[in-house]
């Protein structure tokens, strides 16, 4: 059985690294062999057994049929993925209703979450038309008006809004988030905001789930007007409701610092706190009542207690994968307890695993279900084996070995998922742990039944208090590791490595575990050669960001646009690709001029990564980046003639002009760099328009701009990529940084045929993904993102 469980959730895994959906008469043809294969094994296996009974142990090692069988479970998980992604991605937007201002009528079908600068919710139309799908995220957005406010949606209401859709899209960069398997995991088959015409036409709630988001709503609202700006009132939220929108980025920093980021989010722990405090409490009631101890006994009453409990708190808390694992091992432990049966415990961790995957196939594309599972086996691993409770360690030596256990088998993943892992993590939980498992989620949780706010101030006052050491301990330069995204085989010898570190002492192998850690930690990904170099040019949407690396430098070319009041390019795209490609230090930070689109991510960066030297196009007159500066960083304007040379690679400044006039439009005041190497040369432009290609050409000639490879100007914008700058340019591959449907239509087609008939391959990062040039002795080579690593759900 577990094997079986193993193999099924392989297959699961395997299907979603496809990069295609299975053609469907392929998918009936895979079920019929399916049903054959399992047939075949099942005939052999009775065969093996004599017709009847146990076989002799000669007979019994029969293969055949043992392995017909796990093919046939592998392929059941495969052909099961393969066929809910079919079904999901069946439910989309029709193309041509993109962009169009669409009146639909519908429910807010989960609880709404609050932004700065509106509201977010998913929208379930009517079904009113076969085009529109039947889940959709929904951003309403506050009036730009002095003191307009969005109107209040809760949970089950039905409304009638105008809506502008769009497919689901997100940014593709390597190693990087994936917001469109991100959405095709929730369901969220189109995205869109709210135009206008919003009218509310009923209040009342139509499901059970709706009700039940709507309590949800009522205890945030509870919770929010108690505390009012209480600094850690979000996190007391999260530990109810499981909505973590209100815990701002800086404690989530210290919680990845210190790593108690689970602990933040509703996990297996807290289900099981709470479901065994409920099972010990009706214990102690039933054993009182006679009438009641002979009728049911105590153990059967106290495990449905527990989950009815823990199903409440699961629905209450929003169901995300770590709770859905902790429901499910508790629904199959309470139910082998009502029917008086016993489980080994390894077993009920796979059943609760192959439950996951059944209701959801998309579970193993998140990080949670990797560390909950990895987690929760360790426990099982550690207490259960040979080394744990059974040699006597029993309370804190148990918990500590736990502890350590626990952070060592989660290294590779950590490393893996987020190039990262807290080295203070062992000591922050032993002293969070308790706090906010037996105080503080318990207190927020009685809170949350009765309306009383001395104990949500109990409560706050205990995480306020905690939190002085937390922080105290993330202060620390070496709370966390970095490193680079190691390559999947290294992962996969790190995961066996942990195994291995668990097992008894002296056992050989322990001692080639540690080297298998020294390699995984101390990886580095191959960098150029000398008079080489490499750029990506990174969806950022409508922006630019361009990574420039040589043998032992790295550069950055604009850091990416503003992503509304809280967010921007620098810290969701920029910052994470930097750390999965090992860059610990910037060397020189390139601004091409001061449009928001360009220095939008450039605070985050220099917040986030040290940078040796700025070289600056405009003087930050908008004051997007210069508060940001240290004193260590050098910062330089920008100006024609400047030079160095890096690793064997010519870097040149081509404008702005050092004593010229200032450029009417700030675009013309764009710093442009040109890249030469022995293989090939690359143009940066920024924003650069035809009145400053004209004075380029002035000043050098068409002879002095020819590159193997542009990053096309202004995003592709008409008012850039004059014929007399293309001709003298002429390269092999022209770079196209552009949102997908951005309100401006870049890339102009008039510019992009332009670039083609000057013969250039034309690329674009908001169909194709972060762009790769790579120029060596061999020559230049361009690659996108999402050719080189597709998914089936990518464009869909």
């Amino acid at each position: 059985m577990r094997v079986l469980l193993v193999l099924f959730a392989c297959g699961v895994w395997s299907f979603q690294q496809q990069p295609a959906l299975v053609p469907h008469p392929w998918l009936t043809g895979g079920w019929c062999l399916l049903t054959l294969c399992a047939a075949i094994a099942f005939r052999w296996r009775h065969r093996a057994r004599g017709g009847q009974g146990v076989a002799p142990p000669c007979i019994r090692a029969n293969w055949r049929w043992r392995l017909v069988l796990a093919v046939a479970v592998f392929g059941a998980g495969f052909l099961w993925a393969a066929q809910r992604a079919e079904w999901r991605l069946g439910d989309e937007l029709a193309m041509g209703l993109e962009g169009d201002d669409l009146t639909l009528t519908g429910r807010i079908a989960e609880l709404p979450q609050q932004l700065d600068e509106g509201v977010r919710f998913t929208f379930a139309p009517d079904g009113e038309s076969a085009s529109i799908p039947r889940r959709i995220q929904v951003s309403w957005y506050r009036p730009r008006e002095a003191g307009a406010e969005v109107l209040k949606v809760r949970a089950g209401e039905r409304w009638r809004f105008v809506l502008r859709l769009k497919r689901p899209h997100g940014f593709v960069n390597p190693d990087g988030f994936d917001y469109e398997a991100w959405l095709l995991e929730r369901e969220l088959r189109a995205t869109g905001y709210v135009r206008g015409g919003a009218r509310l036409l009923d209040d009342e709630p139509r499901t059970f789930l709706h009700r039940v988001d709507r309590v949800r709503g009522d205890i945030r609202s509870r919770f929010e007007g108690a505390l009012g700006d209480a600094p850690y009132a979000g996190v007391l939220i999260a530990l109810v409701i499981g909505d973590q929108r209100a815990i701002p980025v800086a404690q989530w920093e210290t919680f990845r610092r210190a790593g108690l980021t689970h602990l933040i989010a509703i996990s297996g722990m807290h289900i099981s706190l709470v479901s065994l405090l409920a099972g010990s409490l009706l214990g102690l009631v039933w054993r009182r009542v006679p009438a009641l101890l002979l009728r049911v006994p105590v153990r059967k009453a106290a495990a449905l207690a527990a989950l009815v409990a823990g199903t409440a708190y699961a629905l209450l808390a929003g169901m995300g994968i770590p709770v859905q694992r902790a429901l499910i091992m508790l629904a199959v432990i309470a139910l082998a307890m009502l029917a008086g049966r016993s489980l080994a415990p390894s077993r009920v961790l796979l059943l609760a695993l192959g439950g996951v995957l059944l209701a959801d196939p998309w579970a193993v594309l998140a990080a949670g279900f990797w560390l909950s599972f990895a987690a929760v086996g360790v426990i099982l691993f550690v207490l259960g084996g040979r080394h744990g409770m059974r040699r006597g360690r029993g309370g804190w030596r148990a918990a500590v070995v736990t502890q350590l256990g626990i952070t060592l088998a989660t290294l590779p993943l950590l490393v893996a998922l987020f190039q990262s892992f807290s080295v203070v993590s062992p000591i922050a939980n032993a002293l969070a742990i308790p706090v906010v498992s037996l105080l503080v989620t318990p207190l927020a949780l009685l809170a949350a039944a009765v309306p009383l706010d001395f104990l949500l101030l109990l409560a706050h006052w205990l995480m306020e208090t905690l939190m002085y050491a937390i922080d105290w301990l993330a202060g620390f330069d070496f709370a966390l590791w970095r490193q680079a995204a190691p390559p999947a085989w290294l992962v996969l010898a790190g995961c066996i490595a942990a195994v291995v570190a668990l097992l008894p002492r002296g056992m050989p192998a322990r001692a080639a575990a540690i080297s298998v850690f020294i390699g995984l930690l101390s990886w580095q990904p191959a960098r150029p050669g000398e008079g080489a170099f490499a750029a990506t040019v990174l969806d950022v949407g409508q922006g630019l960001s361009v990574h420039l690396q040589t043998r032992s430098h790295d550069l950055l070319f604009d850091a990416g646009p503003p992503y509304g009041d809280v967010a921007d390019a620098g810290q969701r795209v920029v910052l994470p690709y930097l750390a999965a490609s090992g860059v610990g230090v910037l060397h020189r930070l390139v601004l091409s001029h001061d449009d928001a689109d360009h220095v939008g991510g450039a605070h985050s960066v220099l917040n986030g990564l040290k940078v040796a030297s700025v070289l600056a196009g405009e003087d930050d007159r908008g004051g997007l980046w210069r508060a940001a500066i240290d004193e260590a960083t050098a910062v330089t304007s920008c100006t024609a003639g400047q030079h160095w040379t890096w690793d064997g690679v010519r870097f040149e400044v081509l404008h702005p002009a050092p004593a010229g006039r200032r450029a009417r439009r700030n675009n013309d005041q764009s710093c442009v760099l040109r890249v030469v190497a022995e293989g090939g040369s690359l143009l940066l432009v920024g924003d650069l328009e035809a009145r400053g290609e004209a004075g380029l050409l002035a000043r050098y000639g068409a002879e002095a701009l020819a590159s193997s490879v542009v990053v096309v100007g202004h995003h592709g914008s008409r008012s850039s990529s004059s014929p007399a700058f293309v001709d003298a340019v002429l390269p092999e591959a022209a770079v196209h940084s552009a949102g997908y449907r951005n309100r401006f239509g870049h890339p102009d087609p008039a510019v992009w045929a332009r670039w083609t008939q000057a013969g250039a391959r034309n690329w674009r990062t908001d169909s194709q993904g972060a762009i790769g040039i790579r120029v060596d002795t061999d020559g230049v080579r361009v690659e996108a993102e999402r050719q080189q690593r597709p998914r089936y759900w990518h464009g869909h």
